[in-house]
């Protein structure tokens, strides 16, 4: 077993859905959620940064945290982790409890991103404040490690300090820092009990090679039988390395057409007959000429 936490597995950073005048497309919900589920997903993020979080109000996104529970009886089993960090501690504390109170297993939670220069003190008092008033004894939080897009990141020494203080409840972090050597000094640090799940899936075999549960990853919306491969194998103790050289080679194609929300969203539409969904600006949907482009090349690969 690559770990035994309730979180570890293979996890879909899904796309919001979204009718062309930026509205929630709550009627594609079971549609998306049947179709992560019948992909070899354990569970979604939603609301992450390929679900274009920081874009929704707090309202906005209660509307699509509950419609997706209203839903979740379609595919038992599946997990479910919401975005619920921002700037604002009370509005990540708010956020934070209405998940949790809508029954969703986890919480994946940006530091203060507004903040650059905060210190390790200022963001150990900033989760502190986030997990002793709106996590759960037995529930879980993961810090979002995103140093590149947010500006603001975790130290390994901040991850410590936090696990120390809240073993159970800060259940680890989502690394999305395409950081290899990272993903070495985790496993070497913590081991099994620290849940890291990365955001990079060319590196998915190299995490759990070094203790990773996991992956959340914006690619996992297409690929996720290829993935979810990789973490069986690996779970079964035997080479995944021939599958892991496919995710890859898919990661670095639509890594070609940044960023990932209309990509992903256009090729679902064209490759599995999803709705045609729309993005929030400022992102601007994807031209034709290149989505059937990206098509041809995922198609032979």
């Amino acid at each position: 077993m690559i770990t035994g936490h309730p979180l570890a597995g293979v996890y879909a950073a899904v796309v919001t859905p979204l009718k062309n005048d930026s509205t929630l497309d709550l009627e594609s919900v079971p549609v998306l959620l049947s179709f992560l589920a019948s992909r070899g997903c354990h569970g979604a993020l939603f609301f992450g940064t390929t679900g274009e979080g920081p874009s929704f109000s707090p309202s906005e996104r209660e509307v699509l945290l509950r419609s997706v529970c209203a839903y979740r009886q379609l595919v038992p089993g599946f997990r479910l982790l919401a975005g619920t960090g921002t700037p604002s501690l009370a509005e990540t504390i708010d956020l934070t409890k209405l998940a949790f109170d809508l029954g969703y297993d986890g919480v994946v939670v940006l530091p203060p991103y507004y903040f650059r220069k905060a210190t390790d003190d200022g963001l150990f008092n900033w989760f502190s404040e986030v997990i002793k008033k709106a996590v759960p004894s037995d529930k879980y939080l993961l810090g979002y490690h995103f140093p590149n897009v947010a500006g603001i990141g975790f130290s390994v020494e901040l991850l410590a300090r936090l696990k120390d203080a809240f073993p159970t409840q800060f259940a680890g972090i989502k690394d999305s820092s395409h950081d290899p050597a990272l993903a070495s000094t985790l496993g070497k640090k913590f081991g099994s009990d620290f849940v890291a799940l990365t955001g990079t899936d060319s590196y998915l075999q190299l995490a759990l090679q070094n203790k990773a549960a996991g992956c959340i990853t914006a690619p996992a919306n297409l690929i996720s039988p290829d993935l979810r491969e990789v973490w069986d194998l690996m779970n079964e103790g035997k080479d995944a390395s021939e599958v892991q050289a496919r995710v890859t080679k898919q990661r670095h194609i639509l890594e070609k057409y940044p960023p990932f929300p209309p990509t992903l969203k256009a090729l679902m539409h064209r490759m599995h007959e999803l709705p045609r969904w729309s993005v929030k600006p400022p992102l601007e949907d994807l031209p034709d000429e290149l989505v059937k482009i990206a098509e041809s090349e995922l198609q032979n690969s």
